[in-house]
């Protein structure tokens, strides 16, 4: 255990609170953005540890904590080297970086026809605010695949949080199914169903991360280039959820990753800073730059998603100004290594971040990485109830 201070105000201890339970803080003076507009998910601090599943206590817990604001602030941002039994999933930085690669070799696996059970007799709530097509079906067939019954709850079947708090619809839910899949408009839900429900919660998509698309895009990658480590993968578009998981998983399994973006749209720093400590890890670079063609040079991976996600509608018009020159075309695609792949969550804008065709470019997987969610989810399952 140690602690120091410098001139920044900076300090760092850890402790350990409980029997094989390690609490690391490192706390900073600053942040690019106001501390009370940080996404609610990294506010949890030390209150959110010890409400975790008790599965959860063998493991690392990263706290920061800005001394800059009128009371001292703290936020949680991973859980490592967690067993996933009976744990929440709800960031890629829930997972150490091995065990988001044993995820994808277990969806390799799946995938490659292993059959298995794990949710025989269980009940599992998919609860959305936000439509969905590849996210719902593909968690639906593999709940079924893994020999387990599910309910569909839609944003107006149960008014998370406007018709019902979330706490109550948490406690109401953790009486009657074995898990929840939630997406949902603010990862603030999530945190509050995870804390309190004993049953798991995975995340199916909040405005902070969408862990199961990147791990589904892990496999699509592996599928393709036969390896993870030491490729490129360029992002152009917007610092989303989806570069934000996607970071994480990348730098987790030795892939180097490029953000090419305008400069305030850029990845959430807190997300961003957990990417580069695990790519310092694992010998791989994450980056960022302003142009597309920088980012895209000599990749193995061109990645990009729609410029205005769910919820931003109204900053629609100033998006696409601010990333007209980030369209993914043929001409982008060159700049590329020969064998690229592209990639593209769907769904997808045509005249917008992707040039008409894309989809049936030659080079385009994005179907293939559509059905990988299938296989990924269910490795997630799995794990959660093997």
């Amino acid at each position: 255990m140690g602690t120091w201070f410098s001139s920044l105000g900076v300090f760092s201890t850890t402790k350990t609170l409980m029997p094989s339970l390690d609490i690391t803080m490192l706390a900073y003076s600053r942040f690019p953005c106001p501390v009370h507009s940080l996404p609610s998910y990294y506010n949890a601090g030390l209150r959110g540890m010890l409400h975790r599943k008790a599965a959860s206590f063998h493991t690392r817990l990263r706290t920061y904590v800005c001394l800059a604001a009128p009371a001292p602030f703290s936020y949680t941002i991973a859980f490592e080297g967690l067993a996933m039994k009976g744990k929440d999933f709800l960031s890629i930085a829930d997972l150490s970086p091995d065990e988001v690669g044993s995820l994808v070799q277990r969806a390799v696996r799946l995938k490659d026809g292993e059959t298995i059970r794990p949710l025989e007799g269980k009940v599992v709530a998919i609860l959305f605010e936000h439509p969905s097509l590849r996210t719902r079906v593909s968690f639906e067939v593999g709940i079924r695949q893994l020999g387990g019954e599910c309910i569909y709850l839609s944003k107006e079947d149960v008014g998370l949080g406007v018709r019902e708090p979330v706490v109550d619809v948490a406690r109401v839910l953790d009486r009657w199914v074995d898990a929840v899949v939630a997406r949902v408009a603010s990862h603030e839900s999530l945190d509050l169903l995870a804390k309190h429900m004993k049953a798991p919660v995975i995340n199916a998509l909040s405005d902070v991360e969408h862990p199961c698309q990147a791990l589904g895009d892990l496999l699509t990658i592996f599928e393709h280039k036969g390896t993870l480590d030491g490729l490129r993968v360029a992002f152009v578009g917007d610092g989303n959820n989806i570069v934000s998981s996607l970071a994480l998983a990348c730098a987790s399994v030795g892939a180097d990753l490029v953000h090419a973006s305008p400069k305030d749209y850029q990845v959430p720093s807190v997300v961003w800073e957990e990417a580069v400590r695990r790519s310092s890890l694992n010998g791989s670079r994450v980056g960022w730059v302003e142009l597309p063609q920088h980012a895209v040079r000599g990749a193995d991976v061109v990645y990009t998603d729609i410029w205005a996600s769910m919820g931003q509608e109204e900053e629609r018009s100033e998006r696409l100004e601010a990333f007209a020159e980030y369209q993914v075309d043929e001409d982008l695609m060159g700049h590329a290594k020969p064998d690229a792949i592209f990639m593209h969550d769907m769904p997808a804008h045509e005249g917008e971040e992707i040039a008409k065709g894309m989809l049936d470019h030659p080079h385009s997987v994005v179907f293939d990485q559509a059905e990988n969610r299938l296989h990924a989810q269910k490795a997630i399952l799995a794990e959660l109830f093997s």
